[in-house]
């Protein structure tokens, strides 16, 4: 055999070595990861591939997978696999492409929006559904989890609707092996957990949302009677239903600043400090939207700005704080007086507002300010809100901190807006309410 047939041969089989290395990879990397559910001395943990796994992460939008990861989370989560926008698909790509794991959402109907329970054929009907959207992602890489349906236990009276759920895990347990099953609770109180006991042998684990009430979550695991593992799926800003309201029934937002030291101190003394039961989080909500006001829940704004609860879940999650902090947001006033003290302007009159901030890097910032009518449009449960109406006209600048407020010609409730950003487009946000007589 002469020198060049040698090189050939050598060639085709590292050729062929390489491919079927690349092959391999490929394949190792599009194959489902096993995750486990461990036990010892009543201390529980996840396994993702053998190696211990505590959940840090967010539900988010998809867009923002990408400074989800940036900021130290190690797994994001959906509520459904029909997403407005996008595909459950490309939101696991992006997610693995990331590093990311996630827990998906199985869109399980609620009774307080009309799903009847007793009837059977709308149950199997969505039984075949979700047992459908299964087998299109069980096997992608960056699933862990399934969650079996949203607050079911919100505004409900039949209790069916555990068959139901248990009747989907155990589906999930048939064709997929890899993955955990939980439902995801609005709170947690002993009723619920007695149905879930008696109803869902075959759930995995429990999961929770629990917003101002977070710091009290082992006292409320504790009256429930549920002694087992769980995740934290939801918790934020304080509730709507949590805050102290104005004279006119109004709720008062925390400011950017009390929602990220709220955030910090939350997490610490309710996710943190149970090592032996929590697996781990999902903050909420790691995008935004609409829900008494466009900035409550979100921790970016419409914009798509971060917001200072950005950097605080980062100093959670990594023990750092980021280069540049957004904005502190000191406080708001309007007439002199906080949201607290019930601000009640005349028609047409003129009024001065101001703004206290603190400057971590001593950047250029810039305010934008807007004045909403309240809303009215009120869902329940996350539900669907529109956007208060923006009135135009009613703001004149005297100073970089401060405006002059005309107060509209008209009765009402109304919320003044405050956005400040520094030059790398971080933002505090604030809104004060007050009532036009």
């Amino acid at each position: 055999m002469n020198r060049l047939n040698i090189i050939i041969i050598l060639t085709v089989i590292l050729f062929s070595s390489c491919k079927s290395s690349t092959e391999n990879k490929d394949k190792t990397e599009m194959s489902p990861v096993e995750v486990e559910l461990i036990e010892q001395n009543d201390h529980y943990q996840l396994l993702v591939n053998g190696e211990l796994y505590f959940i840090k992460g967010a539900g988010t939008e998809i867009d923002k997978i990408p400074i989800l990861a940036e900021s130290g989370a190690n797994s994001c989560r959906t509520w459904s696999t029909e997403m407005p926008g996008f595909t459950a698909d490309e939101f696991l790509d992006l997610a693995h492409e990331h590093g990311l794991t996630v827990t998906m959402g199985l869109d399980v109907k609620k009774e307080r929006l009309g799903f009847d329970y007793n009837d059977s054929v709308a149950v199997k009907k969505q039984f075949d559904y979700i047992k459908s959207e299964v087998m299109k992602y069980k096997d992608h890489p960056a699933l862990i989890i399934w969650g079996i349906g949203n607050e079911l236990n919100l505004n409900y009276s039949n209790p069916m609707v555990w068959d139901a759920v248990n009747d989907i895990a155990k589906m999930i347990h048939d064709i997929d092996p890899n993955h955990l099953t939980t439902t995801m609770l609005a709170g947690i109180k002993k009723n619920d957990i007695d149905e879930i006991a008696k109803r869902c042998p075959d759930l995995d684990f429990i999961s929770i949302q629990m917003y101002g009430d977070l710091p009290n979550l082992q006292q409320r695991i504790k009256e429930s009677g549920y002694d087992g593992p769980y995740l934290v799926t939801e918790w934020g800003a304080t509730g709507h239903w949590e805050v102290a309201r104005t004279s006119w029934d109004t709720p008062i937002e925390q400011t950017s600043s009390e929602k990220a030291e709220s955030y910090i101190h939350r997490y610490k003394v309710a996710i943190e400090a149970d090592s032996m039961h929590c697996l781990g989080s999902y903050v909420f909500y790691w995008g935004q939207k609409q829900e008494r006001t466009p900035t409550w829940y979100g921790l970016f704004t419409e914009d798509g700005q971060p917001t200072e609860t950005i950097d605080a879940m980062q100093h959670l999650w990594t023990g750092e704080w980021p280069d540049n902090r957004a904005p502190r947001m000191d406080s708001l006033r309007l007439n002199g007086l906080s949201a607290f003290e019930n601000i009640k302007l005349d028609k047409s009159e003129k009024y001065f507002a101001e703004v206290y901030i603190h400057n971590y890097e001593n950047d250029s910032l810039d305010c934008s300010w807007e004045v909403l009518y309240e809303s009215t449009d009120l869902g329940v449960g996350g539900d669907h809100e529109s956007r208060p109406q923006s009135l135009e006209g009613l703001i004149t600048k005297n100073g970089h901190y401060s405006i002059e407020l005309t107060a509209p010609n008209e009765t009402g409730a109304f919320r003044l807006f405050i956005y400040v950003m520094d030059d790398q487009n971080k933002v505090a946000t604030a809104n004060i309410p007050f009532y036009v007589n």
